[in-house]
């Protein structure tokens, strides 16, 4: 399915994970300019990347950058049991095929590779950055999911038998939470399409599900100091679901020589899309500024390489931290080839 409205096109189309499950994915794309990078969206838990992320995928479009989404197994409408995380593992797997089969489409490999996740999207992208850390060219983390808050930990005694029982009865929905979307979401108005939306899974968390997320934010804590692609951080002081402290301490563990923190008096969990309305522009247009800084220092980096070389690959040929070669044009640049250049 295609639709075009205000310079976007909006499209989707079903695919196969290595399984073969089905897997909904999307894309907003600007119609009237070649996309200045490609930003590949990773939603939050219990939603999907059309609902929850519509929004800022839309501003992203009209300021010229490509958004790729995908719903993972279990959410929005891809297929699987609504809420259910059997493999955390299994979600990273299928949105690191998916982005990089996007990423490595003719017209695309000279493009730079940005992530972006919000809540467990976060998480996500910080293992796909871990996975492959050379490969990515930045990322935008929105309130991350890298410790779990205090106030929507289960019980210590129900995170033991979690671990005893996620096995033997992993669909079960017994854990107990806080109403995430009360605690997330500010705006009544989108409150209350939320609880009305039936892609969005309301219910408690099931067992395996909820066991899986408390170990996956366990092993990022221990690993933040291992983060070194470019990012910038951004984070409620008043959010509820994620702890702005964790985000404070992946901006001052990550080894990354170019990182960012933004941290937003009174706003809650959903930054992008569950705040005020003017909160919420806020939030985005700080998204494309540092997006477009990032290309603005790529591009006065760019203009002291020789031109000769240029003219005779057709684009800048830079060798990346990888040992890899990519070209790209005089207005496209990669994070990875500039580490030195100071933020």
């Amino acid at each position: 399915m295609a639709d075009e409205i205000d310079n976007v096109r909006y499209e989707e189309e079903f695919i196969r994970n290595s399984n073969g499950s089905k897997l909904f994915t999307c894309r907003w794309l600007p119609t009237n300019y070649e996309p200045k990078a490609l930003i590949f969206l990773c939603h939050s838990y219990a939603t999907g990347c059309s609902i929850s992320m519509k929004g800022t995928a839309i501003t992203l479009a009209k300021s010229g950058f490509a958004a790729y989404g995908m719903d993972y197994i279990g959410h929005g409408k891809s297929s699987g049991l609504q809420g259910y995380i059997p493999s955390f593992d299994d979600l990273v797997n299928d949105c690191f095929d998916h982005f990089t089969g996007v990423a490595e489409k003719e017209g695309n490999r000279n493009k730079m590779r940005i992530l972006m996740g919000e809540s467990m999207g976060g998480a996500i992208v910080l293992l796909l950055h871990l996975r492959k850390p050379e490969y990515w060219d930045g990322a935008v983390l929105l309130a991350p999911m890298c410790k779990i808050a205090d106030e929507m930990l289960p019980p210590p005694w129900l995170i033991n038998a979690c671990r005893k029982l996620s096995d033997i009865i992993p669909t079960w929905k017994v854990v107990p939470s806080g109403n995430a979307v009360d605690l997330s979401v500010r705006d009544p108005r989108i409150r209350e399409d939320v609880r009305a939306n039936p892609l969005i899974y309301k219910d408690r968390p099931r067992l395996k599900t909820a066991y899986n997320l408390l170990d996956v934010t366990m092993d990022l804590e221990k690993r933040l100091g291992e983060v070194s692609i470019p990012f910038i951080v951004l984070h409620g002081e008043d959010d509820k679901v994620t702890s702005p402290s964790a985000s404070k301490l992946l901006y001052e563990k990550a080894s990354s020589s170019q990182k960012s923190i933004k941290l937003y008096p009174g706003m809650w969990h959903a930054l992008a899309g569950g705040e005020l309305p003017e909160n919420i522009e806020t939030v985005r247009a700080d998204i494309v500024n540092w997006l477009n800084e990032r290309i603005s220092i790529g591009q006065k980096t760019l203009d002291g390489v020789n031109k000769s070389k240029a003219e005779e690959s057709g684009g800048y040929k830079l060798e990346s931290r990888d040992g890899s070669m990519r070209t790209v044009g005089s207005s496209l640049c990669t994070f990875m080839q500039y580490e030195q250049v100071k933020h």
